[in-house]
């Protein structure tokens, strides 16, 4: 049997022995043991306030020894001790192994985890189930690192009660939220049950001391009963010449409760209280020693499981069955390999390559599979919201300085890390440390880094930035921020623009102009602020501005053609010209209007009328003799069929793929195309497309598509 947890602190006067080291450590890691361990002790005496931390650190280390951990999870347990600058002078003196090191660091890396779920501890369970899997796939580089911070749980969990109420409740849930769950998942199965019994002791007290005081008033009783079943399975399994240990199993007050709520039973009824547990030398005399308690005493029905065949999922395997013993009370028995038992009670954390023999532990590779394997836990955490999780390979969890986790895509930067914190940070990067050094803002971060950034008041990204060369973004969340960004920089200095156009005008103008709304809606601009952006551009010239809201009058003798007015006056392209029945009509190439934007017709020599848009810059630019040959039009009812072209231009970071997926976007609109001009400038790409279209909302619809294409900065009609 391993021997069961100590109740009693550690006395340091025991020395080196009170660890109980196991056998299995050879000299060679005694003696390194044994040198961490005097080096602690002498600076606990000169240290007087560092009784709790060298307290906590001998009996993290005992409860390692039980558990038969890699001799390195002994020394580092035993160097939390001391704080992190004595720390790394002792490794430094003692020359300890770079993987004590590299542990240490590791278990520092998990402090900061669980301090940000201790600010979180008021969250919903799914918050709580997210921050275990972030837990897990930061640690799971070294399972080492895990062991150790469960024995110093319990540790913790032992000395709660000099705590206040609220730390004790805090501490109670995190226990069995975090680490008896990873206990579970380990394998280590004494520790899980302490870790609960512990946490059942603070947050339920009274149900706690009722199924203790329950357990211990039928104390003698139930021991004399299962003594007297033990000596009777024993004597029969010696007549049947089987080699096997046969023992009482450990009673734990969280499983009893457990049960019953599962099963809704009374305390009499739960068998767990009689159990016994049956030690054997190989696989088939397990289902032997089965067959011989079944037919010594009736099985009770239901309560066989064989995890033999169909291991659970942390690997544990065993054959449970129940029986009714003498006076028909309920017993229940375990029968197990002695690897079976040194598993279910030791887990993953006794599988270390041992330096005796050259050969590696299978069994312990395997462990470690499965441990990965853990990582479903990424699923189910997916499963409650609906949403899937990235690879765990494909994700790094680093921390702000407040300990807050932030899930990253493998291989994102400083910069990336800013902008996923807040925007503005993001904005106003000028550098980064991790872990307190210095780093280039375009170098990847590490898995578990604690980052901070540096930023100056005032400022905003760079165009490097958005170079896929330089490597300064990875993740798409940044880089659409960043062009966002710049095009507001462009808009709001082209709104300003605009505005002092206008105000020119308006001052210059010897008529008053209507209101701005109403100006930009004449002007074919629903909003006010297009319409101020197309003059900064301009798309609208002042002198096309005053021609629009004061027309000259048009003087019919210089156009040939009747103004009469008729019922149906329709041009063949299903333009309406006002008094000019079936007249041509030709779409102006200059600007390609598109139903329904505002419009006017010129009257050419030879050709019909030319219709363009309102805010046409060929019409801003006709002289005073042209504008008498404007003529007022409108669209007809009949164009809805028509398809019309229109030219675009995109202008983006040039990458591999990127007119892949411009083409593609056009057929997922269902937009035909039928001219394209590219041109490419160092890493920037401007193309033009010619594109036909049913109207305006196809061609608002197919320009947002573009922008949301990566690396595309702008997409606009030309």
């Amino acid at each position: 049997m391993v021997s069961r947890t100590h109740s009693l602190p550690f006395d340091p006067a025991l020395g080196i022995a009170g660890l109980g080291l196991h056998p299995r450590y050879d000299t060679d890691d005694r003696s390194q043991i044994a040198q961490v361990f005097q080096a602690i002790t002498a600076c606990e005496a000169a240290d007087e306030n560092a009784a709790p931390h060298l307290q906590r650190s001998l009996t993290s280390a005992r409860l390692l020894s039980e558990l038969e951990a890699h001799p390195a999870c002994i020394v580092v347990a035993l160097l939390r001790a001391v704080i992190p600058e004595t720390r790394d002078t002792l490794i430094h003196q003692l020359k300890l192994d770079d993987e004590i090191q590299l542990l240490t660091q590791e278990l520092s890396q998990l402090d900061r985890v669980i301090l940000s779920q201790e600010n979180r501890d008021q969250g919903t369970d799914h918050e709580r189930l997210e921050d275990l899997r972030r837990l897990l796939l930061s640690l799971v580089q070294d399972i080492r690192v895990v062991i150790i911070a469960l024995s110093e749980r319990v540790w913790r969990m032992r000395n709660l009660m000099d705590d206040d109420h609220a730390t004790q409740q805090r501490l109670a849930h995190q226990t069995l939220d975090l680490y008896t769950p990873l206990a579970n998942r380990l394998g280590v199965w004494f520790l899980k049950w302490e870790l609960e019994d512990l946490s059942l002791r603070v947050l339920e007290p009274e149900v706690y001391q009722s199924i203790a005081r329950q357990l211990d008033e039928r104390f003698i009783q139930r021991e004399q009963y299962v003594a007297h079943f033990i000596e009777t399975l024993q004597q029969l399994l010696d007549e049947h010449g089987m080699a096997a240990q046969v023992s009482g199993r450990p009673k734990h007050i969280f499983s009893i409760i457990k049960k019953m709520r599962a099963k809704n039973l009374t305390f009499d009824r739960v068998h767990d209280i009689r159990a016994t547990r049956v030690i054997v030398d190989s696989i088939p005399a397990c289902y032997t020693v089965l067959g011989l308690v079944h037919q010594q005493w009736i099985p009770v029905a239901g309560e066989f499981d064989d995890y033999i065949a169909r291991p659970k999922g942390n690997q544990y395997r065993s054959l449970h069955t129940a029986v009714y013993g003498p006076d028909d009370k309920i017993v229940e028995v375990q029968i197990r390999t002695h690897e079976m038992h040194r598993d279910s009670e030791l887990g993953i954390a006794s599988h270390w390559r041992y330096k005796e023999g050259a050969r590696s532990d299978r069994s312990f590779e395997e462990r470690v599979v499965w441990l990965r394997q853990m990582l479903d836990w990424q699923k189910e955490a997916a499963s409650n919201t609906g949403a899937p999780r990235p690879p765990a390979d494909s994700t790094i969890f680093v921390f702000t300085p407040q300990s807050r986790i932030i899930d990253l895509t493998q291989g994102a930067t400083a910069v990336d890390f800013a902008y996923h914190v807040h925007s503005e940070l993001g904005h106003r990067c000028r550098g980064a440390k991790a872990d307190g050094q210095m780093i280039p803002l375009n170098q990847p971060l590490k898995n578990g880094q604690c980052i901070e950034i540096i930023t100056v008041r005032q400022g905003g990204p760079s165009r490097d930035w958005l170079n896929p060369d330089y490597g300064y973004l990875k993740t798409h969340r940044a880089q659409t921020k960043v062009r966002q960004w710049f095009k507001q920089q462009h808009w709001e200095e082209s709104l300003s623009q605009g505005r002092a156009i206008l105000d020119r005008w308006l001052t210059r103008s010897p008529k008053p102009a209507p209101a701005l709304d109403s100006l930009a809606q004449h002007c074919g601009y629903s909003r006010h602020e297009d319409f101020l952006v197309a003059l900064a551009r301009n798309d609208i010239t002042p002198r096309h501005l005053d021609s629009l809201i004061h027309p000259p009058s048009p003087s019919t003798d210089s156009i040939n053609i009747p103004l009469t007015p008729i019922s149906q006056p329709h041009s063949d392209k299903g333009i309406l010209v006002v008094g000019v029945p079936h007249i041509t009509t030709v779409m102006a190439k200059c600007c390609k209007p598109v139903p329904p934007e505002p419009i006017l017709g010129f009257v050419t020599r030879g050709r019909g009328i030319s219709i363009h848009r309102a805010n046409c810059r060929s019409l801003a630019a006709l002289t005073s003799q042209q504008w008498q040959r404007l003529i007022p039009v409108s669209w007809g009812e009949e164009t809805a069929p028509r398809s019309f072209t229109a030219d675009i231009g995109i202008q983006a970071q040039d990458r591999q793929g990127l007119l892949r997926d411009v083409t593609d976007t056009f057929m997922r609109e269902k937009v035909n195309v039928i001219a394209v001009n590219t041109q490419s400038h160092g890493h920037q790409a401007r193309m033009r497309f010619t594109i036909q279209i049913d109207g305006l909302e196809q061609l608002a619809r197919t320009l947002r598509a573009l922008q949301d294409i990566s690396g595309v900065e702008s997409a606009y009609r030309q």
